[in-house]
């Protein structure tokens, strides 16, 4: 059951990469790009201050440019740049959808984005912009789950939406296990110790550490984001042990 105003003041909304691109085709779709504007705008227009955390797998996975060859500093270092890419184009096409939009980034690249700062951000998001953060957490080994979790604790974020394509978090994967169970709500500590894979261990400590809420749900069924950020009970909630 839904409530008349959202249930969160600000969220961080985490999406992959992948999400602005096609399978084996362009990196950065249009088609793509103009879904997840409506998506981003549907949340807006329900009255949450929103920010944003994109990948790059899209444009280059740091694993598997060390798998090739690469220095994993340099290797993530490419995925950071290859975020900032991606942000910049979510940026471009949200406030060509009338969204207004502030990027900021974990590396000093002005004037393509602004330094980050949590108090800069924390006034853009009250601004009612959408602050897009890019640049993951500026320092390689560390992925942008982490960095999700990371901004929502800077600007005081009540939970972290992770946006997938399946509808929650599952015992196993539903598409080679059919007795996977989905989870409705895990804790933080079984999700570690399970290891299933739905984000990385750090983002999860870091998360628990800071009391952040993460809830995975399905970003392509429909008014997805709306539905959550309403308190509709989909997907998959990971937060403290409840009795």
């Amino acid at each position: 059951m839904t409530t008349a105003k959202p249930v969160y003041k600000r969220v961080i909304l985490k999406i992959s990469g992948e999400t602005l691109g096609t399978l084996g085709g362009e990196a950065i779709d249009p088609t793509a790009l103009l879904f997840l504007s409506g998506k981003i705008k549907e949340g807006v227009e329900a009255g949450v201050q929103l920010g944003i955390v994109c990948g790059g797998g899209n444009i280059i996975r740091g694993k598997a440019a060390e798998a090739a060859g690469l220095e994993r500093t340099t290797a993530d270092q490419m995925g950071m740049l290859a975020t900032v890419v991606n942000s910049l184009a979510i940026r471009d096409v949200l406030e060509k959808d009338g969204v207004n939009a502030c990027l900021f980034s974990s590396l000093p690249i002005y004037p393509l984005a602004e330094s980050y700062l949590p108090r800069r951000a924390r006034q853009a998001l009250d601004r009612g912009e959408v602050a897009i953060f890019s640049g993951g957490t500026g320092n390689p080994f560390v992925s942008t789950d982490t960095a999700a979790v990371l901004r929502a604790s800077d600007v005081g974020a009540g939970a972290v939406l992770k946006a997938t394509k399946v509808d929650g978090i599952y015992t196993a994967d539903p598409k080679i296990d059919p007795s996977a169970r989905k989870y409705d709500r895990i804790s933080y500590d079984e999700a570690l110790e399970r290891d299933l894979g739905i984000m990385d261990s750090p983002a999860i400590a870091l998360a628990r550490e800071n009391h952040i809420p993460v809830i995975v749900f399905d970003f392509w069924a429909d008014r997805s984001l709306r539905r959550v950020i309403m308190g509709e009970k989909i997907g998959t909630l990971m937060g403290r042990k409840t009795d």
